[in-house]
Formats: C-alpha cells, sequence, structure tokens
C-alpha cells in the first residue's frame, strides 16, 4: 500500500463511503481505485486528486496532504545515478535492495533525516482584533 493508498482507503472509511459509489462519481472503474488504494497503480493525476479532494470535502491543508502524499506515492521508483559519486550511487543500490528488510522503526529514522523541516507559517491574527487595531 502506498501512503496515498493507505489515506485515501481511510477517508474514504471514515465517511462511510463504499468503493463502488465513490468511483462511480468519480468515472473511474473500481477496479482502478482498488489498485489506487492498494498501491499497484501509480499516484493519480493532478485532475482526479483534485475530484478526489472536492468529492471527500478535503479543503487547504487536508486537500494538501493528500496531494503530498500522492507525489511520495510511486510504487516502482528509479534511480538515475549518472553524475553521483561513487558513494552515493553504492548508497542508492543498497538502499534499493535492502529497503523491504527495514523495520518501521528503521524507515522512520531514515525519513526523518532525509525529511526537509517544513516551512513555518506566520501566525494568524483573527480579523476582528487586525480591524480593531487599524482603527484606533
Amino acid at each position: 500500500m502506498t501512503p496515498f493508498g493507505e489515506k485515501l482507503r481511510a477517508l474514504r472509511h471514515a465517511r462511510g463511503i463504499l468503493q463502488r459509489e465513490m468511483a462511480a462519481a468519480l468515472e473511474v472503474s473500481p477496479a482502478y481505485l482498488s489498485a489506487l488504494e492498494h498501491g499497484r497503480r501509480g499516484a493519480p493525476s493532478a485532475g482526479l486528486i483534485h475530484q478526489i479532494c472536492a468529492y471527500l470535502g478535503l479543503i487547504w491543508d487536508d486537500a494538501d496532504e493528500l496531494r503530498a502524499l500522492a507525489r511520495l506515492s510511486r510504487p516502482r521508483v528509479r534511480l538515475n545515478t549518472a553524475g553521483l559519486t561513487p558513494e552515493q550511487t553504492a548508497l542508492g543500490n543498497l538502499f534499493a535492495r535492502e529497503l523491504r528488510n527495514l523495520s518501521p522503526q528503521r524507515v522512520a529514522s531514515i525519513q526523518a533525516l532525509l525529511t526537509p523541516p517544513a516551512p513555518r507559517r506566520p501566525a494568524k491574527t483573527p480579523a476582528k482584533a487586525a480591524g480593531s487595531a487599524l482603527e484606533s
């Protein structure tokens, strides 16, 4: 299962939507939707992700999260090490060979090491407070 498929399935289940109902609404086959959820298909197109977000009523951060998960959900990854150092090439090959043997804890450690920190967003101020400060 891919991160996108896992999230999609959880969202669908949380809303009590049957796979065939959602597939019909999105105008895709139930087999395709099942393949997305189980990671047998790569990430869907941006247009289908938009349709899924609209169908599930996802906005802002929830929709952004689903789009980000889709980018991380390619079940067949290619790694081109041309132009990299021999050490980088060896690491890529080692990672490809050993990935399925890594424990969940080791995977989490590697993800933490490789994931850049999210940009900080400025704090939101309530509209009334901002408006009353301008009136003074």
